[in-house]
């Protein structure tokens, strides 16, 4: 019993084998695009945004009420509320950073 396994076993190995060696394997391949942080939404620049250190009050004075507003995660806590053309995030009552949200593009049809 134990020759029959060993066949067993030494003609599934033989043909895992010869299916791995005979089997051409595809080329991956992979497009990297880079943008440097300076070039992201350059026509967004050029809004008016909300700065470090201005108080949840200032920045809806300015800007208007937000969007949304997600809630306060984490210790400091940190909140964000969402406009049109950026996002404002908080610690505590506070500006800590605006980020312009990006513009979203077809990916090409290859």
């Amino acid at each position: 019993m134990k020759t029959c396994t060993g066949v067993v076993l030494a003609a599934l190995s033989f043909g895992a084998t010869v299916l791995a060696t005979t089997v051409p394997a595809a080329p991956a391949a992979a497009e990297v695009i880079q943008v440097p942080v300076g070039q992201q939404a350059a026509e967004k620049r050029v809004l008016e945004v909300p700065t470090r250190g201005i108080t949840k009050a200032e920045v809806e004075r300015r800007f208007g009420a937000p969007l949304a507003q997600q809630p306060t995660v984490g210790s400091p806590p940190i909140s964000s509320w969402d406009y049109e053309n950026y996002r404002v995030y908080f610690e505590r009552d506070l500006v800590l950073h605006t980020v312009l949200k990006g513009t979203a593009m077809p990916a090409p049809l290859n």
